[in-house]
């Protein structure tokens, strides 16, 4: 009797290698398998595999197993190839390897120049460098910032600059808990970034540009241009451009936090949702020529082409792909007569990311999409006939809620591990949201298309314009409400697969009614309740103190047990995107909560006592020192007027501390002080959090 492995295998063939690769990839990313090893490895199993093929069929069959291990084999070292070829710093003309602060880039403008508020900021292309008076090939891509002056740069897609200084590594903020921002930049090949002025870069004449490239850029450049003509409010249009193309340069973080925190960022984040929308209606369009021959054929030639050129336009984003590839299938399968399996359809689409971009692994909209569509298919059915209503208006709104509600199952572990919130209204949100979306989605579709008819045009802009009002009137009403949103939650990656095993053991309970995986179900979930409890245990008992690393910021957290006691800015109190980014992450990771007063740990003027450490706040407004006491360290914040070595000699510490608040010539001037007495230095901007058990 075969396995159940073995079956599904059957079932989706495509699983064994997704699985295969996805084991590869992320070995050699951890690892740092050398890619020796990995083409002798990948050399070895297609050897063994040939050396299999000529057995008898009787010892092949008996032995069937071996096939099934070299084959995956095979694949793991595919996807360790594929890592290792993705990561830019593995490329051997990867920019890093040659240049230096003040050595010469020529790059290449891979968009237009797109306004950030305080900067302007492009993606560039690194094409050479200039080392000892020659130009040297390179590659790899930098963020490009233009500091604010009169105008805006005169640079487009295409144009070529050289660079004579001022590009710095990305670094991440390196606050607790913090979004890994370089890793994320790396992931898209980009390593380096600059902040220039107009005087620190000089175009020439020689313009590179990709035809494709240009023509996506091209309409990308008119759906704009045609939605700012018609939509006036800045709110309503931010939303209309990332709802049609993903483009979200201009939302208001608060906006954007509130369809958050009420379940329904999947509508200004271009998923799959928007794809379906588009799919749905081309195809109810080719309904009426249903009985020509040649309709088929001109409506998968058209789907194709519409789908994978807004997708394209789009940026091509995991849930994106993931979705053209499904619709592709579907379409091409109705040319042929043929239904696809929808979960090999998805392991497929899964594969072919993988391939084209191992790092999408790490994607949130990858995992997030793929776990929303898995949960679906699995689950809908079952919930959709918990309940059922002769009244079919009814049934409709009960089949919509079903859909909602199981796509939340499968992607729960993934919310609450990287958002560490779950909206608890997304059901009510979604159920007016989506539809009023999807309206707003087909109305911006038909003012493309009738945009050279200016009055028409503007009368579409207007309704556009007061639907998305209406949504976002809706969503933050929802978002005031005070159980709206779950904050603050904590979970780790191992507390995230036993969520997974949990919910694995209790749908193989549900579909097979074998007792025993209801067991196993509730043992994973206790022990996930254990591990949590662990945790809060250790968290009462903690005492550290935490300065932040936050540009031109003053930040600090004395932790006691569960609570904190906050030292720093008065703007950083506010809930505003500086404590959402920087701060309140760590506050979650350590799980506290401000408090006026702490009971063993004190401020006392500008010096942090506990029982065992006393710390030395000094800033532009308080000089006072007192050297009765023995200063474990010495943090310096708001560029005090004070000489490193006048302050050592008062108070004999070793361990000294630049916050962000510190211009960068200041901290160079200590730091020079520093070295001459050999001193411990901790400068949060390069280093990221300073960390200190109390």
């Amino acid at each position: 009797m075969q396995s159940y492995s073995n079956l599904i295998y059957k079932t989706i063939p495509s699983l064994r290698f997704l699985i295969a690769i996805t084991i590869g990839i992320l070995l050699q990313y951890h690892l740092q398998i050398s890619i020796s090893i990995l083409l002798f490895t990948f050399l070895g199993a297609c050897l063994l595999w040939l050396v299999f093929s000529f057995l008898s069929i009787p010892l092949q069959f008996k032995y069937a197993w071996c096939k099934g291990i070299i084959i995956h084999i095979l694949f793991i070292a595919v996807g360790g190839c594929l890592s290792f070829a993705k990561q830019i710093e593995n490329n051997p003309n990867w920019i890093g390897k040659y240049f230096k602060n003040d050595t010469p880039v020529l790059v290449s403008l891979q968009e237009n120049v797109v306004d950030k508020g305080k900067s302007y900021k492009v993606l560039v292309s690194a094409k050479a460098v200039k080392v000892d008076e020659k130009w040297q090939p390179c590659s790899g891509d930098v963020l490009l910032y233009f500091r604010k002056d009169s105008i805006k740069p005169n640079l487009h897609f295409g144009d070529q600059i050289i660079i004579t200084n001022h590009i710095v590594n990305i670094i991440n903020s390196g606050n607790p808990g913090g979004f890994n921002y370089a890793r994320y930049c790396s992931f898209q090949n980009i390593s380096f970034q600059a902040f220039l002025t107009k005087n620190d870069y000089i175009k020439i004449d020689v313009t590179q540009k990709n035809s494709f490239t240009g023509i996506l850029i091209s309409l990308k450049t008119f759906i704009l241009k045609t939605l700012k003509n018609n939509i006036k409010n800045k709110d309503e249009l931010s939303i209309a451009e990332a709802l049609l193309i993903g483009y979200r340069d201009e939302l208001d973080r608060d906006l954007v936090r509130a369809y958050s925190n009420t379940g329904v960022v999947h509508i200004i984040a271009i998923s799959g949702l928007h794809l379906g929308m588009i799919y749905g209606l081309l195809v109810w369009l080719f309904i009426s020529f249903k009985k020509y021959k040649w309709s088929k054929i001109v409506k998968f030639i058209t789907i194709i082409i519409v789908l994978w050129m807004f997708s394209f336009i789009a940026g091509l984003p995991p849930s994106i792909l993931r979705s053209a590839i499904m619709f592709s299938c579907i379409a091409f399968g109705d040319v042929f007569f043929k239904k696809s399996n929808i979960y090999n359809g998805l392991s497929i689409s899964a594969l072919i990311i993988l391939i084209y971009n191992p790092f999408s692994l790490w994607d949130v909209g990858f995992q997030l999409s793929y776990a929303a569509v898995l949960s679906i298919v699995l689950f809908s059915g079952s919930i959709q006939k918990l309940v059922y209503f002769k009244n079919k208006l009814l049934l409709v709104f009960w089949n919509v809620n079903a859909i909602t509600l199981s796509a939340q199952i499968l992607t729960l572990p993934v919310v609450l591990y990287h958002f560490h919130q779950f909206p608890n209204l997304f059901l009510f949100t979604n159920l007016f949201a989506v539809p009023l979306s999807g309206l707003v989605l087909y109305a911006e579709i038909i003012l493309m298309f009738f945009a050279w008819f200016k009055s028409f045009a503007l009368i579409i802009g207007l309704i556009i314009e007061k639907l998305i009002r209406l949504l976002n009137v809706f969503v933050l009403s929802v978002n005031e409400l005070p159980f709206a949103t779950w904050e603050n939650i904590q979970i780790s990656i191992v507390q995230s697969i036993l969520l997974y095993l949990f919910l694995i053991a209790i749908a193989y309970w549900w579909f097979n009614k074998k007792k025993k995986y209801l067991l196993v179900g509730f043992a994973f979930l206790l022990l996930f309740f254990g591990i949590r409890t662990i945790d809060f245990l250790k968290k009462n008992n903690q005492q550290k103190l935490i300065v932040y690393n936050v540009p031109s910021h003053t930040a600090m957290d004395i932790i006691e047990g569960r609570n904190a006691f906050f030292i720093g800015d008065d703007d950083l109190m506010q809930d505003g995107f500086l404590r959402n980014f920087h701060i309140k992450p760590s506050r979650t990771l350590h799980r506290v909560q401000l408090k006026n007063k702490l009971n063993t740990i004190r401020l006392s003027n500008n010096i942090i006592q506990s029982k065992q450490k006393n710390i030395l706040v000094i800033s532009d407004t308080n000089l006072f020192v007192n050297t009765r006491f023995k200063y474990d360290a010495v943090i310096l914040t708001k560029n005090p007027r004070i000489s490193l070595i006048e302050l050592y000699s008062v108070t004999k510490c070793q361990q000294y501390v630049f916050d962000g608040s510190n211009s960068f010539w200041k901290i160079n001037q200590w730091k020079k002080e520093a070295d001459s007495l050999h001193l411990q230095l901790h400068i949060c901007s390069v280093k990221g959090a300073f960390e200190l058990n109390l």
